[in-house]
């Protein structure tokens, strides 16, 4: 695994949904990093990929009420807590288990889903997480995703104490 400036060279073989979380980045300016991988379907594997990021790899829980009415996402540090249907996560955020990610918000135009982050998180100088794939990582500022990211996919935060 080695650390790569910015999207791939080249993006055959790569899912529209990786692409489209490139290209926001990029029309936002947010300068990212990114190391290619097996897909990482667990913390332990997660964890190997902190090693080359040097970012705060989040555990991304995709939650729902008992009653399946409201959803949220919660960015919480690796070492604290656990999940929503894997259906909900396709239907609301365009991912799959093993690769929930932040920027699958992007996809959640009416606002199913709402962001909690654990406080812990914000204060880390960088973001690692998946490009809605969980066969590459980036990372970015952890300001780029409060100023830039989340207000141009239309979603505010709750900042959560874990």
């Amino acid at each position: 695994m080695e650390l790569q400036k910015g999207r791939p060279k080249y993006t055959a073989g790569r899912l529209e949904k990786e692409i489209r979380t490139y290209d926001l980045l990029d029309k936002l300016g947010v300068a990212y990093e990114r190391v290619d991988h097996e897909a990482a379907m667990t913390m332990e594997v997660c964890q190997e990929i902190d090693k080359v990021l040097q970012a705060t790899i989040c555990k991304n829980l995709f939650l729902c009420n008992r009653q399946e009415t409201k959803f949220y996402l919660l960015m919480i540090p690796d070492t604290k807590v656990s999940f929503a249907k894997p259906e909900y996560m396709e239907k609301f955020l365009d991912i799959t288990p093993g690769s929930v990610s932040v920027l699958g918000l992007m996809n959640d135009t009416e606002n199913h889903v709402q962001l909690l982050i654990d406080e812990d998180v914000l204060k880390g100088e960088f973001i690692g997480c998946h490009p809605c794939i969980n066969t590459s990582s980036i990372r970015f500022h952890t300001s780029d995703l409060v100023e830039k990211v989340l207000p141009a996919v239309n979603h505010e935060f709750i900042k959560v104490k874990l």
